[in-house]
């Protein structure tokens, strides 16, 4: 969908290098958030060793989510939040609905919003931001060693344990007419329910408590609803199990993947093969795109586990539509931050000036599974694009939709000019969003780094260091970026060490230099490519990687008139004020309001000018990433990084009027 034009920035390759200071087992288990291997003594225990043998093993392994120390930057601000915002939170609350449906009494009362109540449509979702949280409190545990995370995780491991033993049933579930509505869905029967969907959320939840939290506890009830699932489905003819499908089911595929990687049971494995939506699937593993009019993140999710299942099973079509559905997103369906849709559903590109300003563009679950489905496929294929998309779609959808003085954060994050963006309540809008929202923020260390061999990849430009516990080697980064473009690398070795280190030398930047204690080692003028440092590193080597950041302008050639501002990967948002806007306004609860929430009049500041050339008209502004352009009526708008944007109006997207003549 990208059209792009661009200009050197007025910043520049900047020589300035110093700390930000922000405010406030082996790869055989789970490819998108970070594998597990022995920890260090401190951390949580690994658990589970895999059992299924992978039939196509990912060329590149991530690193431990333990093996990775976040340093000052506004990603570890955003970590922070969340885990307040988590620590803040009753597991009672969210497991009320479950103790009813096992006929125990709650021990407290049920938290509101889609916890309680239907959401559009009278579709129910209770229950699933239990195994959000579930997920998200495991990934704090394993990335801080919080043990007050720990304690939560064996407190609702074991109260899912007890609605088990007093149901008489594996099944676990918060729908308000309980297993009935999970078993009219299997029976084929009409419901007003994502059963399946929801059920993923608590199969994930219990599998990252098992794997990142080392719940023994967590592993026994996921099992045994894992097993309930094969029983409760293996009546089922295949066209009955495709005609379930047609229904939102999450990621099933994926999650009954992992457990046949986790357990070597062949039932897991089919399972997963069933939950592989055929409709959906053989289409694009034939390169045929048929998203328009669909639903978007039930689609994406989908795509997830047909990679996944492509790794235990060695059927190529499921991979190839995994690959074929990325490209088709990233390329052709995404905007300028990596997000893609309009309320939720994709669009014909074509009709990109028709869906562009809307209030409910970007789903912000959309975003968190393309990160899934790219970091899965990166693994496999370490391209460069792969990268950078991951980058754009980080630093612009999900570091940007959290407010971090509160942990909460967006549904859709629109281009409506003059909107805002829009958080949920603490209690009482617990959205899908809001769910992988938790998430998000506790697994930023997840793609920093990556190894094969003796090689080391660095993969985003963040404050951290990373353990090689193979090499017994630390690795910190040093960084200022994006406010500088340019990051230092120091080793720190016991003894000298033969390795590779891989810098990726983004599409954005033109040019790359690289210094090696001070001296220039190396020179790439190969956007979109990898910069092999081979050598026997000594201890306090330092590593610099200068890059060059420059303005652009990027649209869809499908309205060659529409147009956002960037500098490098960073979106620039027009920053547009309060006006008319109320304290407070921005925290709402029902997501199916966006576009009448702050509606009141407002005119945004018009543009004018061609594509090919406006950017020559920006000039720096007072901050290191902040650019000013005149309006047409003469006004000075000023544009900063749109992950920095909150409380206030603003504008990712112009329309160009035509200058006169």
């Amino acid at each position: 969908m990208a059209q792009t034009h661009s200009c050197s920035g007025a910043k520049g390759i900047s020589t300035t290098r110093r700390n930000l200071l922000a405010s406030a087992g082996s790869g055989a288990f789970l490819s998108w958030c970070g594998a597990i291997s022995p920890p260090a003594s401190a951390r949580a225990p690994a658990s589970g060793a895999a059992l299924g043998p992978l039939t196509v093993t990912p060329r590149l392994q991530p690193f431990d989510l333990a093996d990775v120390t976040l340093l000052d930057s506004p990603f570890l601000a955003a970590q922070r939040g969340t885990e307040a915002y988590l620590l803040s939170l009753s597991p009672d609350r969210m497991l009320a609905n479950f103790r009813t449906n096992a006929g125990l009494t709650p021990k407290a009362p049920v938290y509101g919003g889609w916890e309680s109540e239907p959401t559009w449509a009278d579709i129910h979702c209770h229950g699933h931001t239990l195994g959000h949280y579930l997920s998200a409190c495991a990934l704090m545990y394993r990335s801080t060693s919080d043990r007050r995370f720990r304690q939560r995780i064996d407190y609702i491991a074991g109260e899912l344990a007890a609605c088990q033993k007093a149901a008489g049933s594996g099944l676990v579930c918060a729908f308000p007419d309980g297993a009935a509505l999970v078993a009219a869905h299997i029976r084929g029967e009409k419901i007003t329910g994502v059963p399946w969907y929801t059920l993923h959320k608590i199969f994930a939840g219990l599998r990252d408590a098992w794997q990142f939290g080392g719940s023994e506890t967590a592993r026994a009830v996921l099992l045994r609803l894992a097993d309930w699932a094969v029983v409760a489905t293996q009546k089922l003819s295949d066209a009955a199990f495709e005609t379930m499908l047609a229904t939102e089911h999450g990621g099933m595929n994926e999650v009954l993947a992992d457990l046949y990687v986790l357990t070597g049971k062949p039932d897991y494995r089919a399972l997963s093969e069933r939950f592989s939506q055929k409709a959906v699937m053989e289409p694009a593993s034939k390169a045929r795109d048929t998203l328009d009019g669909m639903h978007a993140n039930t689609q994406v999710p989908k795509f997830v586990g047909f990679q996944r299942v492509y790794e235990i099973n060695g059927d190529k079509s499921f991979g190839d539509a995994a690959a074929f559905f990325w490209r088709t997103v990233a390329r052709t369906r995404s905007y300028a931050t990596g997000g893609h849709g309009d309320a939720e559903f994709f669009y014909p590109p074509a009709d990109f000036a028709a869906h562009v300003f809307s209030a409910k563009g970007s789903e912000t679950c959309g975003q968190h599974n393309m990160l899934k489905l790219t970091r899965s496929l990166f693994l496999h294929d370490p391209q460069v694009e792969l990268a950078d998309f991951y980058e754009r779609a980080l630093y612009n959808g999900i570091l940007a939709s959290q407010d971090p003085e509160t942990g909460l954060v967006t549904y859709f994050q629109g281009a409506r000019p003059g909107y805002m963006k829009l958080y949920c309540t603490p209690e009482d809008s617990f959205w899908c969003c809001t769910g992988t929202g938790m998430e998000n923020h506790a697994k930023y260390r997840d793609s920093i780094y990556f190894r094969e061999e003796d090689a080391l990849y660095v993969n985003l430009f963040i404050p951290s260091s990373v353990r090689w516990q193979e090499k017994d080697a630390v690795l910190t980064q040093t960084t200022r970026f994006p406010e500088d473009p340019s990051t230092t690398l120091r080793w720190s070795l016991p003894r000298p060490t033969a390795a590779t280190l891989k810098l990726r030398h983004p599409r954005w930047s033109r040019s790359a230099a690289v210094l090696l204690n001070g001296a220039p080692v190396a020179l790439s003028s190969t956007p979109g490519s990898y910069i092999e440092l081979a050598r026997t590193w000594l201890d306090g080597d330092v590593i610099t990687l200068d890059l060059e950041m420059q303005l652009s302008a990027e649209g869809s050639p499908a309205a060659p008139d529409i147009i956002a501002f960037t500098y490098g990967p960073i979106v620039l948002a027009g920053a547009l004020g309060t006006e008319g806007l109320a304290p407070g306004a921005d925290v709402v609860v029902n997501e199916r309001l966006y576009g009448t929430y702050n509606d009141m009049p407002f005119s945004p500041p018009q543009l004018a000018g061609d594509a090919r050339n406006i950017i020559s008209r920006l000039r720096p502004g007072a901050g290191p990433l902040e650019f000013l352009i005149a309006a047409e009526d003469g006004r000075a708008v000023r544009l900063i990084p749109y992950y920095q944007i909150r409380h206030e109006r603003y504008a990712t997207y112009w329309k160009l009027k035509p200058k006169p003549a």
